[in-house]
């Protein structure tokens, strides 16, 4: 079975179903209030930032968002080393003339900035407390200041929609000044029990409300430079803050592990749902960042590989259209500066993803292969069944099936 690209593409294999290129990108947004962001009109962002048009009322950008407003990569052309698509060029430019019509639109909307499930970076001494009308108050110091930020109005997902939104929280940075005009926060009684839920990873704090449902800050390095090479860009290695909110079962990351090429190279497949449906977006940039709040990107980082001993980034790729099925290929890329850099195959990998709608983040880890021997009947026998469950796990327009 051909293994192809992961994250190069639009979801849809035949090119179909593209959207114009929109505000919202990947996490869904929550509207803020009692924040600020840089003026002019909005730009390009895509799901590695996770941030959407939201809604900002108020004045004093929160702390702990420094550089909120810049763009930042995950994706790059192909999992196998291979170049663009000779259409990238014509998808590139429908984009930027689809960009631009967006910016006319928003021009006129006064007031409009960014913000996704994200609440912070680089953060300390975090807190949840929730109250009885089902507002959660999170409290951390970031950039050696107290904040103290309201987040409620959102529980679980929706299934992904090209006409419904997605869920979305409210948050106010200004602890209840900004919406009501009172400094909630000052009588904030938490009734949030000790928590009851499922085993999450990167978990900071957790409880469970009186309703049933649970809250969750988690705290994780979403954002690293890929291939194992170093911190270049503004945002590479930050922690961040993130807050779910949900009932139920959490997101569920199913990964296999195999070769592809006859052995070549090592390769990971697998599949993403939320309650037993897919999760997807609708739409990408031509290096398959997702231009909606429903599409999501997997992390892949890999342990003791070529690029040293410990943990590295590997890449970023989407969970795919229809189906949120996802392959990828340990194969040599070329990095930002023109290096060649090596398989990044490696001991141990573990995927990360952020959780849909409101939903709290999830993570998948397990042991790598060894390399491939076509002369041990376990290899033969591991790679025929991998083959026959890739198969039916994806559909004739998942990438890998090209």
């Amino acid at each position: 079975m051909a293994k192809v690209r992961a994250h190069s593409r639009d979801p849809s294999s035949d090119g179909g179903g593209r959207q114009a290129l929109r505000s919202h990108r990947g996490d869904p947004g929550f509207e803020v209030a009692g924040g600020r962001v840089s003026d002019g009109t909005p730009r390009l962002r895509v799901q590695c930032r996770e941030v959407a048009l939201v809604r900002v009322d108020g004045a004093g950008r929160p702390a702990g968002l420094k550089g909120e407003q810049e763009a930042l990569d995950v994706g790059v052309w192909a999992s196998h080393g291979a170049r663009a698509h000779s259409a990238g060029g014509g998808r590139l430019l429908r984009a930027l003339v689809s960009f631009g019509i967006t910016l006319a639109v928003f021009a006129a909307v006064p007031a409009l900035a960014s913000a996704s499930q994200l609440i912070a970076r680089n953060t300390s001494s975090e807190r949840l407390a929730v109250s009885s009308d089902g507002k959660a108050l999170l409290t951390y110091h970031a950039q050696g200041k107290l904040q103290r930020v309201l987040v409620w109005g959102a529980v679980n997902a929706r299934p992904p929609s090209e006409s419904a939104r997605a869920t979305e929280f409210r948050v106010d940075y200004s602890g209840g000044w900004g919406t009501f005009r009172r400094q909630l926060w000052k009588a904030h009684r938490n009734v949030c029990r000790p928590y009851r839920g499922p085993a999450l990873p990167f978990l900071v704090t957790a409880c469970t409300a009186p309703d049933g449902s649970h809250w969750a800050i988690q705290r994780w390095r979403r954002h690293q430079a890929n291939f194992g090479i170093p911190p270049w860009k503004p945002g590479h290695g930050a922690w961040e803050l993130r807050v779910s909110h949900w009932s139920g079962p959490v997101a569920k990351l199913d990964a296999w592990l195999d070769w592809s090429y006859g052995g070549r190279w090592h390769h990971l497949f697998g599949r993403l749902t939320y309650r037993g449906l897919p999760v997807h977006g609708f739409s990408t940039t031509p290096t398959g960042d997702p231009l909606d709040r429903f599409g999501r990107v997997l992390y892949l980082d890999t342990l003791d590989s070529a690029y040293g001993k410990g943990w590295y980034r590997e890449n970023g790729f989407v969970a795919r259209r229809p189906d949120g099925t996802f392959c990828y290929g340990f194969v040599p890329h070329t990095a930002h500066t023109g290096e060649r850099r090596p398989a990044g195959h490696g001991t141990r990998y573990r995927l990360s993803v952020s959780g849909p709608g409101v939903t709290p983040d999830v993570s998948w880890e397990a042991a790598g292969l060894p390399g491939y021997d076509p002369a041990n009947p376990k290899h033969v026998t591991h790679e025929a069944e991998m083959n026959a469950l890739q198969g039916s796990l994806m559909t004739r327009s998942s990438v890998c099936h090209a």
